[in-house]
């Protein structure tokens, strides 16, 4: 009988020392997360497609969404769009800017109120910028963006992969 009682605490003991899951968010916390130090604002401008994101609890599914990052100053945007939300599709629109390498600040004006306020990280972007993953290092909001409506396969391909070497939890990505 002792040696079941002291198995099973071994076993909680052990247990108390695996990674975290993913936590309230769409990511795992203590999954190491980095952005793309390459990032060029310039090239970045320009429409975008949302094609598949981590939707916020209680956000309806609104179908593939656009967004507009308009080039207003070096490391400087105007943006906006239409999101998904627990009301189904909303419009925003603000003011962006480059904070660091893949970091982008939207904290200003109703630009992306699901963002909490944290930064938006561009975690990948393919070299030709058509396809990108874009996360926060919360895990609070994620999403893969696409210059078409539909992104080419071996793209999305990497950017699903990206957004799991980063922690973000796939069977919570949901494909527009």
């Amino acid at each position: 009988m002792h040696r079941v009682i002291l198995r099973a605490a071994l076993a909680l003991l052990l247990a108390g020392c695996a990674a975290p899951g993913p936590g309230p968010g769409s990511r795992d916390p203590g999954a190491m997360i980095a952005s793309a130090a390459l990032f060029d604002p310039a090239r970045f401008a320009g429409p975008w497609h949302v094609v598949a994101d981590f939707p916020a609890p209680g956000a309806s599914g609104c179908g593939i969404t656009r967004e507009d990052w308009r080039l207003t100053a070096p490391g400087r945007f105007a943006v906006s769009g239409a999101a998904c939300g627990p009301r189904g599709r909303t419009g925003f629109a603000g003011t962006a800017a480059v904070v660091g390498p893949g970091r982008i600040d939207l904290s200003a004006g109703n630009t992306r109120p699901d963002l909490g306020g944290e930064p938006l990280w561009v975690l990948w972007i393919d070299a030709d910028y058509r396809v990108a993953a874009l996360g926060t290092p919360s895990g609070r909001f994620g999403m893969m963006l696409s210059r078409e409506p539909a992104a080419r396969g071996d793209l999305y391909t990497a950017a699903r992969e990206v957004l799991d070497f980063n922690g973000y939890a796939l069977e919570r990505l949901r494909p527009r």
